[in-house]
Parts: structure tokens; C-alpha cells; sequence
């Protein structure tokens, strides 16, 4: 693809204005080669006031209506607004879509879109050699150029040979295209996103139609600003079919999905629909008490829109509010939920312990971030589980779980629930910040299909011990005004039956062994643990939440290699699964990958004296499939 039918401003300005008349802009595309692919990755960057997650999503969806697999990685800059231009104000977003399951969204990018010397700065090392990269020239001045630590700039000097460049004025030929809108300087610069998008949706073979649909509700109440966005899109998508600088366009072949109907869907927001549908299957009212957190605020959001399904949302003053309030709600009778990223789940500990000691029902989410103390708030990491398991005061075992996809936090969000009122206990639900923004397809499941949440609360108050246990060791669930059955509750250790404020060393024993084998006792309700590959051999990698899609497409990889290797994925971290000793006896090695410094290997090593190879990354980013690929053909 050459660069030799660069055209000059004047040239592509007048095209602009003709893109802003087209039509519908998606099916004059002219004659030229369409190259076919399996799979393709994209990154957007520009500053985080560039609308960039704004751009990725959409075109997420652009390819998601076209029925394919793909995964996102959303990147974004931990400072609320960076200073413009700087190397640490640069927001991101990747997709990865194909023919196929697609497992992660892609370790090299095949094209990026910089719409500024910082975002090249940045990404410029991710990119595939060879690969396509479009930059925003009219970002490249002398300024921007400095900011990002460039002596020259990389447009020009030769520094981007080894890929296939192609300079476009996007901030120029958004403003020709909405020269006369009537917006200011600043509004028009806000809509260069939506060329982008346009350029990219027309040389990837994707139609505009619906983006302009979408951008009509979206701005139904600023009809103005509704008609510049479509505009600069359809003048992205004019100047990508008319320049001469671009000698072909893509087309990812068609993914054989199976039948259903399918959404695009975010962790946070399967995490909020999973936890509705607990609670519509059980029939008791869901209570969320939350303070906003990056990156755990959107369920708190999801969840205070579907108020209409017996939801309640409080947003507290605090994290510890948050988490008592929630413990209230569940003394009262509701499925009480907080949720909350690593520091609020420090500041949560106490009364994670209040709500073990009264044996209620609640579920903790905790959307990992980098740490420790506020970290990288925006960034990826799986650095809680030791906190989850162990941290907190006296002998407190709590049921922990982890998702490993967007999708998966649904599921996961009935799973918690479930085992919180069978077992009366509360259970943390571990996600991270790659799979609470990222997005994937989910196929809606049929409601009737779905485990379901079983509530009973006790009314006969004949023979009534308030700590008196079933024979899952849970103690009865009493709302407050039962008659005759008032008892008393608190963070004093209880008698074993009376729940009465007891200090006898004999009880306090036998209190923390029955809560210590109540927890031990959910195992009970853990599948045989699923094993991809064969069921033995050399090599097994273990690994648990947002490592999943790598894991396994790196396996895949390596299996395509003629190497024999298994992977196991966990969801239930404590308990752990009760075949998961045996399972890890049929492997000579065994490679746990984990985005801490080896917190999974600590638990495996300690609980079945094994030993085993850790593969830690702690960058903020999740691993690359080569990267676990490559230390499979190592060890195997």
C-alpha cells in the first residue's frame, strides 16, 4: 500500500464537502482491492479529551452487528485530564474481531489511529511491523512535538519507514466538512473522533447507516451537535473512499456464531444484569450501598437505572457506609451488595468481619486495579486475591470467586449470590479493570436456563435458637419484626445457639471452626473442574480471572505447535475445587500465569505442597499471547 497518491489539503477539503452531502455514505465505496482477513487489530489513541473510547466503542459495535467475535481493551490515563498533548494524557482504545471466538483483543496492533505526536510516542512499540498507521498530521506541530519528547518529527524523518504511513489532516478536514455549522472552534475539534471513525468504518467494509442512527438518539436533545458528528463521519467516510493514498480496503470474513440473540456487553454491565437477574429469581428486593470508585463506579450507575426491578441504590458518603449500609439491608431482609476496587476493599475489612460474625448474607465486588495504596487506578491487575482470601482480623474465611470475561461477571454475579443465601455468608466477587470496560459479544440466555437464587426466610418461631445451623452449617435468615422471634445481633463473638454475647474460650473455638467449615462446606457445590486439552501430561497452566482468553489462545497456539499442554481455569479461588489436587498430580510441570507476583502459585503451593513455575507481569497491561505462549515452549 503506497503513500504516492498523497493528496494536498486543497484536494481533500473539497472532497470533505462533498462526504458531507453523501448520502448515507455506505455504498459508494469505488472500485478497489478488498483484501480478506481471518482476524484484524485496531488501536485508537489520542488525548483523553479525543474521544477515543468513544471511537472504539462504536466501531466495536459497527462489528458486533455484523456478527463477529471480538474483544476490547479499553486504556485509559489514570489523571482525570491530563495536560493536552503529554505522554501520560494518552487514552486508548484496542479491538481485536475475526471469523472466529475471538480470546483477547490482540497483542500487536495492524493498524493505529494517533491522533497526536504523544499517542505515536506511547503506542508506536505495540504496532506491528509493517503495520498501517494514520496520524492526525494537523496534531503534529512544533508543541505537540515537544510535549511528546520528539527532536523531529517522525512524519518526516524517516523513522516510520518500516510501516505503512499515511498522513492525514483529520482536524483540518473535519473543520472544512463543518465550516458551516455554526459551532465554535472547540465544538468542531470535539467531532474529529467521529472522522476517524468514519475513515476506518469505510477501509474496514463496514456501512455507516446505523452509526448514523445511533448518533441521532444519542444527541436527540442538541440536534446541532447531532448533525455536525454526522457530517464529520461521513466525511471520514468520503475522504477514505475517494483518496487515492489507500490502494485497498478490508474485509473480515464472516463468523459462523451460534444462533441466538446477542448483545455487546461491558463487565461492570454484565455484573449489574446478573445481580438483577439473582434478584428476580429469588423475589427479594436488590440493595446496592456503593461509593464511586475507579474502576467499579459504572455497576453503582447500570444498577441505579434499573430501579424498576426492585433495585435500590444508596450512594454513600464513604466505602464504610457503603459496605454497612449493605449489611443492613441484608439484616432486613434484602440481597445486599457493595461493590468497590482494592483500596475501598481495605477500607471495607472491618466490616467484612461484622458481616461474617452475624453469618448475613452479601455480596463484596472488588474490580482489581493496580496497587497498592490508589496505584494505577485505571489499570489492570490481579493483586486482591490474597487480600481476598486472608485479609482480614482474627480467623474471617469468606467464599471468594473470580470472572474471566466481560460476559462471565454475569454469570458470576448469580453464582456469588447464590452460594451468599445458601450458606448465609458473605462471598467476594473478584473482576478486574480489564474485563470491567472491556466489552465482548454475550448471547442473551434464556431466563428460564439460569441457576437459581433460592430464598427462605424463617417464621415459625417454635423452638427458634437464632445460631441453630442446617445441614449446609447456615443459620436461619429472620427478618426484624418476625414475631417472636426477636434476638440480638452484633460484632461480639455469639453464643453457638443463643446468639448471645458469649466470652466462654470453648465457644469461641467451636464458633470459628463451624464458620471456618460452613465455607469449607460450599466446595459441595463445585463442578468438576474443566480441563482443556489432555487430561494429562506434561504441562498444565493454571491461571484464574481476566487471564482467561490469553491462557487459552496462547494453549491453542502451542497445541498448533505439536505440544501437549492442558489449561485450567478457576473461578472458585476459597474454596478451592476438591479435584484440583488430583488434577494437578497428572501434569510433570505446571505454569500459573498471573497479573501479581505470584499470588495463585503461593495458594497452590501452600494447599497441595507442590511446586510450580509463576509467570508475573505487574505493568498495568494484561499479558500478550506470546508471552505465555513462548514460556510454554519452554517448558514443554
Amino acid at each position: 500500500m503506497s503513500e504516492a497518491g498523497y493528496t494536498s489539503e486543497a484536494e481533500v477539503d473539497s472532497r470533505a464537502a462533498c462526504g458531507s452531502t453523501q448520502a448515507a455514505g455506505a455504498s459508494s465505496v469505488r472500485a478497489r482491492a478488498v483484501e480478506a482477513l481471518d482476524s484484524v487489530v485496531i488501536r485508537f489513541v489520542g488525548d483523553s479529551g479525543d474521544g477515543m473510547q468513544l471511537t472504539g466503542s462504536e466501531f466495536s459495535k459497527a462489528v458486533a452487528k455484523a456478527g463477529h467475535g471480538f474483544a476490547t481493551h479499553p486504556d485509559y490515563p489514570s489523571e482525570i485530564r491530563a495536560p493536552t498533548g503529554t505522554l501520560f494524557g494518552v487514552s486508548g482504545y484496542q479491538i481485536q474481531y475475526g471469523s472466529r471466538q475471538v480470546f483477547t483483543s490482540g497483542d500487536a496492533p495492524d493498524a493505529l489511529v494517533a491522533m497526536n505526536p504523544a499517542a505515536l510516542k506511547t503506542n508506536l512499540a505495540d504496532v506491528k511491523h509493517g503495520g498501517i498507521i494514520i496520524a492526525n498530521t494537523g496534531a503534529f506541530a512544533d508543541t505537540n512535538l515537544a510535549k511528546a519528547g520528539y527532536t523531529s518529527n517522525p512524519l518526516e524523518d524517516g523513522s516510520l519507514d518500516g510501516y505503512r504511513l499515511f498522513r492525514i489532516d483529520i482536524s483540518a478536514l473535519t473543520a472544512a466538512a463543518l465550516r458551516d455549522s455554526g459551532l465554535s472552534k472547540k465544538e468542531v475539534g470535539r467531532c474529529k473522533n467521529y472522522f476517524a471513525l468514519g475513515l476506518m468504518l469505510c477501509l474496514y467494509g463496514r456501512p455507516i447507516e446505523d452509526e448514523i442512527a445511533d448518533i441521532y438518539e444519542k444527541f436527540a436533545k442538541k440536534p446541532e451537535f447531532a448533525d455536525a458528528n454526522v457530517n464529520a463521519l461521513r466525511a471520514g467516510f468520503a475522504y477514505a473512499d475517494a483518496a487515492e493514498i489507500f490502494a485497498a480496503t478490508y474485509q473480515v470474513r464472516e463468523a459462523a456464531a451460534k444462533p441466538g440473540i446477542y448483545r455487546s456487553i461491558t463487565g461492570n454491565h454484565a455484573a449489574a444484569l446478573g445481580f438483577v437477574a439473582a434478584s428476580e429469581s429469588s423475589g427479594v428486593g436488590l440493595f446496592l450501598g456503593s461509593y464511586p470508585i475507579t474502576p467499579a463506579t459504572d455497576i453503582l450507575h447500570e444498577l441505579s437505572a434499573l430501579k424498576h426491578f426492585n433495585v435500590t441504590t444508596y450512594q454513600a458518603e464513604d466505602e464504610i457506609a457503603g459496605i454497612c449500609s449493605t449489611i443492613g439491608a441484608a439484616y432486613g431482609g434484602a440481597l445486599g451488595l457493595t461493590t468497590t476496587s482494592g483500596p475501598g476493599m481495605a477500607l471495607k475489612t472491618e466490616a467484612m468481619g461484622l458481616a461474617v460474625m452475624l453469618e448475613l448474607p452479601l455480596v463484596i465486588v472488588n474490580v482489581q486495579r493496580g496497587g497498592p495504596s490508589t496505584g494505577l487506578p485505571t489499570k489492570i491487575e490481579q493483586s486482591d486475591l490474597l487480600q481476598a482470601i486472608y485479609g482480614r482480623n482474627g480467623e474471617c474465611p469468606i467464599p471468594v470467586i473470580a470472572a474471566r470475561s466481560p460476559a462471565d461477571c454475569f454469570d458470576c454475579a448469580i453464582e456469588a449470590f447464590r452460594i451468599a443465601v445458601k450458606y448465609m455468608t458473605p462471598v467476594i466477587l473478584l473482576t478486574d479493570g480489564g474485563i470491567a470496560n472491556a466489552a465482548e459479544p454475550w448471547r442473551i440466555p434464556d431466563v428460564a436456563s439460569l441457576p437459581k437464587v433460592e430464598v427462605s426466610y424463617r417464621t415459625d418461631p417454635e423452638g427458634f435458637q437464632p445460631y441453630a445451623r442446617d445441614e449446609n452449617l447456615a443459620r436461619a435468615w429472620v427478618r426484624p419484626g418476625t414475631p417472636g422471634m426477636e434476638h440480638r445481633v452484633g460484632g461480639l463473638e455469639k453464643d453457638f445457639l443463643t446468639g448471645n454475647i458469649s466470652h466462654d474460650p470453648l465457644n469461641h473455638q467451636r464458633m470459628v471452626d463451624v464458620r471456618a467449615a460452613k465455607v469449607a462446606g460450599t466446595a459441595q457445590d463445585i463442578p468438576p473442574t474443566t480441563v482443556e486439552g489432555p487430561a494429562s501430561g506434561d504441562l498444565l497452566v493454571i491461571g484464574w480471572g481476566s487471564t482467561y482468553g490469553t491462557i487459552a489462545q496462547a494453549r491453542e497456539k502451542a497445541e498448533a505447535d505439536g505440544r501437549s499442554v492442558a489449561h485450567v481455569h478457576l473461578r472458585h479461588l476459597n474454596p478451592l475445587p476438591p479435584d484440583l489436587g488430583d488434577l494437578l498430580a497428572r501434569y510433570k510441570t505446571v505454569l500459573v500465569p498471573e497479573l501479581n507476583m505470584g499470588q495463585l502459585s503461593k495458594l497452590l503451593r501452600e494447599r497441595y505442597l507442590c511446586d510450580v513455575v509463576p509467570l508475573n507481569k505487574v505493568q498495568g497491561k494484561p499479558f500478550k499471547v506470546s508471552e505465555i505462549h513462548d514460556r510454554i515452549l519452554e517448558l514443554s
